[in-house]
């Protein structure tokens, strides 16, 4: 994305390195996807040895921190989907 005069700041730096609308989704997606595994799930299954192998986190911190960065992106693509600050 192309720094505009009226794109703002906040969308500029979500998106600066980001060239299309799918790959703005894409890493939405996949920040929504790492967040699901930032989810403290050994806390829940505590009986299951498989989970906390896979899932290695086991406090709230993470998750605490992508869902700030989701909901960024998410108003920043929302920001450019309004105002077609899109090339393609």
């Amino acid at each position: 994305m192309e720094k505009k005069d009226n794109t703002p700041l906040w969308v500029f730096l979500a998106f600066s390195s980001i060239n299309s609308r799918k790959a703005a989704l894409i890493l939405i997606w996949a920040c929504v996807l790492f967040t699901v595994y930032c989810i403290p799930w050994p806390l829940f299954f505590q009986d299951n040895e498989w989970i906390k192998k896979l899932f290695l986190i086991d406090d709230w911190s993470w998750l605490a921190m992508m869902m700030p960065m989701i909901i960024w992106y998410w108003l920043s693509l929302r920001w450019a989907d309004r105002n077609n600050a899109w090339d393609d």
